[in-house]
């Protein structure tokens, strides 16, 4: 569901959600640097409290690379500015600082990272030691902790059903931190915004708002990251939950500046030598994705949005029947009410339409589909719960103490308080009776929220009361929070399944997955969601996709445009296609060739889910995404002029190591350009019958294409592991494994680990109830070698043994011998036509070594 669909908006509230639009403009500022002093310093456990004549500065170190520093100002004694850190995860474990100090300094260390505190005028710089011990400067305070003003500027139409737009101004006092930049790095961050990947020289709202049918250019959306991340290999988190701005270099040459109305002054700087590793200092201290369960890979059938009982059945057993594979069905707000408006807040079932839910549910899941609920935080006060919600105290408050009430699309509403005991116990107990009857995910709209008014007052469980504006960017980030762990609280043994558009810098340790919001259903659409998902997970939103096909608008069906959105859709986290149902958003509701094109893709998407789970393996444990920027492959040689270069590219990505994605952004395409990093490739999709054209790496290539294909090549000396066809996840059966092998003379060792348990229990992986399958190739000359081996303590349901399937590419000649552990093999085919060859032999999980000559 969305907050409207065209068909059913007036002219009026088209123009006020497409032409509104916030303006944050610094018209002044005021350095506290400049007259700041350091006064004292002490160590209370971990942590180092610096005293100044103006504020208390607080810093603690995290993990090997991440140091955290807080700024209470002496004048500053509001509510808001008491907030504790949202992005830190909880019990996070401070690390220890090694002190050094002179008249002029005060030197904090941890690892290779460096806090330098200069006493007078107070500032930090930070440094990090290189490879050869020599410190560089990485970034440092321009004036610190500073305080100004803003003009925000609204645009709102003039008149009712008016066009005419009229601009109020309001000035708001703000506080934060400045940085200085060098002259040639990179910027990436901020999240969700359409910008081009480089985002230096931009300025934006810190502002989660949704805007509805974007495309080639946004910027503000549902999902703001309050940080950024340099190609000098740092993160600067601005650890802020209010309303607020960012500004990279676009103001002044060489500034950074976050600022914000209200709350927490703090920020945390993270380092590292590669970024992996910057990737996992930061998840460290923020929080890890838990690992999904491995439904959550599958196809899901969604859309805005069905009706009835009888189009749910309907529904899945046309993608069954023809022989697409469907692991989950989305029910959007008609669940809960038959029209658009005047249900919100209702949260139970139509009986009308679905007059049987728990059996329709049941009867979903023995056929492999799990069902998935939308959930908003708007209570109307015109719905059944009204009444109930105002007296258990579960919404947030006016200035008066009452619930708050405005007004909104859906009609007069108030708001669910997440931050207080009362309104979650309060929506706990829908979810705990949707969840007794069967329901298996959640999906929560409208969480940025979609309206929350200055004035509404929050009360956190210490008794805290502060206002909207405060705490607005962690609304979702706090709602997915309750949704988890009230998840975890019904069945500690089940991992959550919670799907939002809206959070803060740490939702991914709840679980939260994200979607790039209502895009607009066009090719203009398609071409900014490779930047938006990389942008996201490179701050650990590493579950962020699209709507695959587009959401909103759409006059009569693009296929073309269709076919390459869902293709692209196979190598992104969430296969999920998405729309309003003016246009059919499920392929089993296409014509004949759609449905054969897609049905390839599909069952590819299941065929690799493997390979797609060990990549949730890595997140979970690492931090590193499953979209990777080009620039994670070249960063080893940053000689390379196309190091720098690689960060401005969208186009291309990789999905995990193995493989290389271009989708195709534009009508009648018949080739893509690809900027190859170094190594050899192979093209993914070549032709049957014939061998996998290679590429050198390192140069740009036109690789070709066709609509029955993608452009996707496969780096030389992976490995991919893939299943046989299945219905659903719950056929999902790795005693059956095909293993493939990329190989090449350039190419003298590889490696490859496969993690596999049983795809449902919460913390498998921190319990040891899993196992690794262990692959390695080296080759020299014309002896090639594959060792296999597993490790891990297993799980219930592994398999005792597996029949492997073991297919070389790029094996140019019949091999002369082949042996298994050194016994000889005849049962081999080699395939003169594809240059590829076939081994199959059962695998007891021993020691094995396959040898070809």
């Amino acid at each position: 569901m969305r907050l409207f669909t065209v068909k059913y908006l007036t002219a009026n509230l088209l123009t006020r959600l497409l032409t509104c639009s916030l303006i944050y403009l610094v018209i002044s500022t005021q350095a506290l640097a400049s007259t700041n002093k350091y006064l004292s310093h002490k160590l209370a456990g971990n942590t180092v409290v610096i005293s100044t004549n103006l504020a208390t500065v607080t810093l603690n170190a995290y993990g090997e690379g991440a140091i955290a520093i807080h700024y209470q100002s002496h004048k500053d004694k509001l509510p808001a500015s008491q907030l504790p850190s949202f992005a830190i995860k909880e019990h996070a474990v401070t690390s220890r600082f090694v002190i050094k100090e002179n008249n002029e300094q005060l030197t904090l260390t941890l690892n290779k990272l460096s806090a330098v505190i200069n006493k007078s005028p107070f500032s930090i710089s930070y440094y990090q030691k290189s490879n050869d011990q020599e410190n560089k400067l990485l970034i440092a305070e321009e004036q610190g902790f500073f305080s100004g003003t803003v003009n925000e500027v609204t645009e709102n139409p003039a008149l009712e059903g008016s066009s005419t737009l009229t601009k109020v101004t309001k000035k708001l006092a703000v506080q934060g931190f400045r940085f200085t930049l060098n002259d040639s790095e990179k910027l990436l961050g901020g999240g969700e915004r359409v910008l081009g990947m480089n985002r230096r020289g931009h300025s934006f709202p810190l502002y989660n708002r949704a805007h509805y049918g974007y495309s080639t250019q946004s910027e503000q959306m549902n999902f703001s990251i309050p940080a950024v991340m340099s190609s000098n290999k740092y993160i600067v988190l601005f650890d802020n939950s209010a309303k607020g701005y960012m500004d990279l270099a676009k103001k002044e040459q060489n500034i950074l500046e976050f600022s914000a109305v209200a709350g927490r002054m703090a920020y945390i700087v993270f380092s590292a030598d590669t970024y992996p590793k910057l990737l996992n200092n930061y998840v460290d201290v923020t929080g890890k994705q838990p690992l999904p369960p491995r439904w959550s890979l599958g196809n899901f059938a969604s859309r805005f949005g069905y009706r009835s009982e009888a189009e749910v059945r309907a529904t899945v057993n046309k993608f069954i029947d023809l022989d697409f594979p469907l692991d989950a069905l989305i029910l959007d707000l008609y669940w809960f009410g038959k029209d658009i408006k005047g249900h919100m807040g209702n949260l139970a079932w139509d009986k009308n339409a679905f007059p049987e839910p728990e059996k329709m549910i049941a009867d979903l899941k023995a056929q492999g589909v799990k069902t998935i609920l939308i959930t908003e935080p708007f209570v109307l006060s015109t719905s059944s719960k009204w009444q109930d919600a105002v007296e258990q105290q579960a919404l947030a408050q006016d200035e008066h103490g009452n619930a708050k009430q405005f007004d909104f699309y859906f009609g007069n509403t108030g708001l669910v308080d997440v931050f207080n005991k009362k309104g979650r116990d309060w929506f706990n107990d829908i979810y705990k009776t949707l969840y007794q009857q069967g329901i298996t995910g959640w999906w929560g709209d409208l969480g940025e929220p979609e309206v929350h008014p200055s004035d509404t007052l929050h009360t956190l469980d210490d008794g805290t009361v502060v206002n909207a504006d405060a705490i607005h960017n962690v609304y979702g980030h706090q709602w997915a929070k309750m949704v988890f762990e009230h998840q975890l609280k019904m069945n500690p043994e089940q991992r959550p399944f919670i799907l939002m558009r809206s959070g803060f810098a740490g939702s991914q340790r709840y679980g939260m997955i994200p979607w790039t919001g209502d895009v607009s259903r066009s090719w203009d659409g398609l071409k900014p969601q490779v930047e938006l998902s990389l942008q996201m997970s490179l701050l650990g939103m590493a579950y962020t996709h699209s709507d695959l096909g587009g959401f909103a608008g759409g006059e009569k069906f693009d296929q073309e445009m269709y076919i390459r959105w869902l293709q692209y859709g196979v190598f992104q986290p969430i296969y999920r296609p998405h729309g309003q149902d003016n246009i059919a958003p499920e392929v089993v509701f296409h014509d004949q060739e759609t449905q054969d094109i897609l049905r390839k893709f599909i069952k590819l998407r299941y065929k690799l889910l493997p390979y797609n789970y060990t990549l949730a393996y890595e997140n979970s444990t690492t931090g590193m995404p499953l979209m990777r920027p080009l620039f994670f492959a070249q960063e080893l040689d940053q000689k390379d002029e196309n190091y720098l270069a690689s960060f401005d590219n969208a186009s291309s990505y990789l999905w995990g190591d193995a493989l290389l994605v271009t989708p195709v952004v534009a009508a009648n395409v018949s080739s893509v350009a690809v900027n190859l990093p170094a190594g050899v490739w192979f093209d993914y999709f070549t032709h049957d019958n014939q061998p996998a054209k290679k590429y050198q790496g390192g140069q740009t290539i036109n690789l070709p294409t066709s609509l029955a294909t993608l452009p996707v090549l496969v780096r030389a000396g992976a490995f991919i592991p893939m299943i046989d066809d299945i219905q659903s996840t719950q056929d999902y059966d790795a005693s059956q494994l095909t293993l493939h092998y990329y190989a090449d003379k350039s190419v003298t060792s590889a490696n490859y680990e496969m993690y596999e348990d049983d795809g449902k229990t919460y913390q498998a992986i921190e319990q040891g109830l899993f196992e690794l399958l262990q692959f390695s190739a080296k080759q020299q000359n014309n002896h090639l070698s594959i060792k296999l081996n597993r490790t891990g303590n297993g799980y219930k349901g592994m398999p005792k043994e597996r029949t492997m399937t073991v297919v070389i590419h790029n094996i140019g000649q019949a091999p002369n011998k082949i042996t298994l552990n050194n016994k000889v093999i005849n049962n081999a085919i080699w395939q003169a036509k594809d240059h590829s060859l076939t081994v199959t032999f059962t695998w007891q999980h021993q020691p094995l070594t396959l040898t070809i000559q």
